[in-house]
């Protein structure tokens, strides 16, 4: 069976770790766009994509946001399916009509979150678990026509929107990597501290169950045909390509 081709949108500034968890928990064959670096798909010939988590904010006025924005839109209409993680859910979102903010407080480190609706991408999650989560973002309206898929008091943790899936949270970390995202935020270092304390393999473990969600994401666009779309929704496109700005 050949494996799914899925464009990995990489947001992060510093791609390597990114990088290093999404290429060990994605089964497909993944090529890398470091969004940042001004590096965009020149084509939607993929079965999918995934857009990764970063440091900016969908609202930041950097010169590579607007054009990811512009090919998601595209690759949406078309038809891909796709999955987007931290800020990757929060562009989504924003793409599809929702509203992003600020929260003026970070939720961080091994946090609770609960179901709230049947969806394919947590099937085999229970209806509470333990995921990895860091963000000062948060999407507070959800696009029209979304479901609401997870969430904790901190606000929407998971949404669906047709093809479109996005998860606030970070299925993707391995202990290492919450442990340098962690000491790489300007919070209180007492604050900092106790988030570090959490890291454990424990908490690692009850989280791992929330990988499920790439696993359900590949199985999800190895049955999808992404060119049954409604002519409405590609009558208007450009053509089978676009420009890249890098």
């Amino acid at each position: 069976m050949t494996r799914p081709r899925i464009a990995l949108l990489n947001a992060a500034h510093e791609a390597e770790g990114n990088r290093r968890n999404f290429r060990r928990e994605l089964d497909a064959d993944l090529t890398e766009f470091p969004l940042p670096a001004g590096q965009y798909p020149e084509t939607y010939d993929f079965d999918g994509f995934v857009v990764t988590g970063s440091r900016a904010s969908v609202y930041w006025d950097e010169e590579w946001i607007d054009p990811a924005k512009e090919w998601v839109g595209a690759a949406i209409d078309r038809g891909l399916p796709c999955l987007g993680v931290c800020y990757g859910h929060q562009l989504l979102a924003d793409v599809l009509g929702g509203t992003v903010e600020a929260m003026g407080e970070y939720e961080i480190g091994y946090r609770t979150v609960e179901r709230t609706g049947d969806s394919r991408l947590l099937e085999g999650v229970d209806d509470e678990f333990t995921v990895f989560t860091t963000h000062s973002d948060a999407v507070v309206e959800l696009p029209p026509g979304a479901e609401r898929l997870a969430t904790n008091e901190y606000g929407v943790h998971g949404f669906r929107n047709d093809r479109v899936f996005g998860v606030q949270f970070h299925p993707e970390y391995d202990m290492q990597t919450a442990e340098e995202v962690t000491k790489g935020k300007d919070l209180p270092e007492d604050r900092i501290q106790s988030v570090l304390d959490g890291v454990t393999p424990e908490n690692f473990d009850a989280a791992c169950e929330a990988k499920q969600v790439f696993e359900n994401f590949v199985a999800f666009v190895d049955e999808v045909d992404v060119n049954d779309v409604p002519a409405a929704e590609t009558a208007d496109a450009a053509g089978d390509s676009v420009t890249s700005d890098d």
